[in-house]
């Protein structure tokens, strides 16, 4: 069994993969990285239809230590993205320490604190810890409505390109980024586009007073006045959801990932998109609607997003509440065992290149206290009174006020970890 005690197996290359990468590379932090596509981007990679373009902007997205090229658009494509990731990569020498087409197969605490790690390749490996970094774009969620469907159905992650859509009747189930993308290049490449929408959210506009709108409002700003404020300048632009065929939103902005798309209210008003209401069960090619309407279609895409998921981790080790929220604290340690570190798993309300870049620092300075300590830091933080995370959801400036903070607490978790130590152990006296 070959013995890595002295590493960090980190799983996955995509956005934060690369990043911890990174990170840890000039903390000086020993890892092996594995991989389970031949190259790094993770979802930019494999994931992505080819039209894609992100929804927040470069400034927002790209990495703190290597901005995007000045030749990049506001909005760069799924191809340029992909680009920047490889540059990256290349930049700071990550590829030697990547074993591609290696899938890690499992992971489990060891009784001496260290993780036996069973790769695709063969053979056990024994690290010192895990970092895991799969990603959240993998693990399909599909209606339960939608089975039995008799023409095709796929999710919005089997979608690849607008010839999938030529001289079909599609149906779009869903309300979010990708949901909106795909109809509306179904207005442009279908014989019809029609979106079901299971409640009332709020379409935000990609930009506004010519800049993309994540960079409107300074980051500082707090989410009651972004909201305020976005409420009016919708009301102007806009106007109510209602006269595009669209329910009245059902939370207030930001308590649900934002929908930023420009084109869907386009197409509405243009008679190219065709609002629907929740699916309620399908009958061959027939879809009926909650609302007691009915159509027939050729093509079911169901854009209705993903589980948060960890299958090389033994069952219950770390639990995932709603499909989305791991019970981790700090935002990415768990109480029971040593070295074990989730990372990316949240969605922030834009890019997430400042905060990974900011939060793989924070948690290498992490692993390092880790060594100091007898008792996993998940253990300490939960007996001090840290929470688990209630959303899935990042709100950009409280993030970044929690790793300031967490910087200037670090040195004060090593007394309380010796206090804790003694507590338990007058506990088992």
């Amino acid at each position: 069994m070959p013995d890595r005690s002295d590493m960090m197996a980190l799983i996955g290359a995509g956005p934060a993969g690369l990043a911890m990468a990174r990170a840890m590379a000039a903390h000086g932090i020993a890892y092996e990285q594995f991989e389970a596509d031949d190259d790094v981007g993770g979802n930019w990679y494999h994931g992505v239809y080819t039209t894609a373009h992100i929804i927040s902007s470069k400034r927002t997205t790209e990495f703190t230590d290597f901005p995007m090229p000045e030749r990049y658009p506001d909005f760069p494509s799924a191809a340029q993205m992909l680009a920047y990731m490889r540059s990256y990569a290349e930049h700071f020498g990550l590829r030697p320490a990547i074993r591609f087409r290696t899938t890690v197969t499992m992971a489990t605490p060891r009784a001496d604190g260290r993780w036996d790690v069973d790769l695709s390749t063969g053979g056990r490996h024994v690290f010192k810890g895990v970092v895991v970094c799969n990603g959240h774009h993998w693990d399909r969620r599909m209606p339960p409505a939608t089975a039995g469907f008799g023409g095709e159905l796929i999710h919005s992650k089997d979608y690849r390109h607008p010839d999938q859509l030529r001289g079909k009747r599609v149906l779009v189930i869903g309300s979010g980024n990708s949901a909106c993308d795909i109809a509306a290049e179904a207005a442009r490449s279908a014989v019809s586009s029609d979106l079901s929408i299971r409640r009332g959210y709020w379409f935000l506009p990609k930009t506004m007073f010519g800049k993309p709108l994540v960079e409107v409002s300074p980051l500082w700003t707090p989410v009651w006045a972004q909201r305020l404020f976005l409420r009016a300048m919708l009301r102007v632009i806009v106007g109510k959801y209602e006269a595009y065929g669209l329910p009245k939103p059902a939370m207030r902005i930001f308590e649900a990932h934002p929908t930023i798309n420009s084109e869907l209210l386009h197409y509405l008003k243009h008679g190219r998109v065709t609002p629907r209401a929740e699916v309620a069960h399908v009958d061959g090619t027939t879809v009926h609607f909650v609302d007691g309407s009915s159509a027939v279609y050729d093509l079911v895409v169901c854009a209705t997003g993903f589980n948060v998921a960890f299958p090389f981790l033994p069952a219950g080790l770390v639990p995932v509440r709603n499909g989305c929220i791991p019970e981790v604290y700090g935002g990415a340690m768990i109480a029971s065992h040593k070295h074990l570190y989730i990372v990316g798993w949240g969605q922030a309300r834009y890019g997430i290149g400042p905060l990974i870049t900011v939060g793989a620092d924070v948690l290498c300075r992490v692993m390092k206290l880790q060594d100091r300590m007898e008792l996993p830091i998940g253990l300490v933080l939960r007996e001090s009174g840290e929470q688990i995370p209630e959303t899935h959801l990042v709100n950009p400036s409280d993030a970044f006020w929690r790793m300031r903070r967490a910087r200037w607490l670090m040195p004060l978790l090593i007394g309380r970890e010796r206090r804790l130590r003694r507590k338990l152990a007058r506990a088992r006296a």
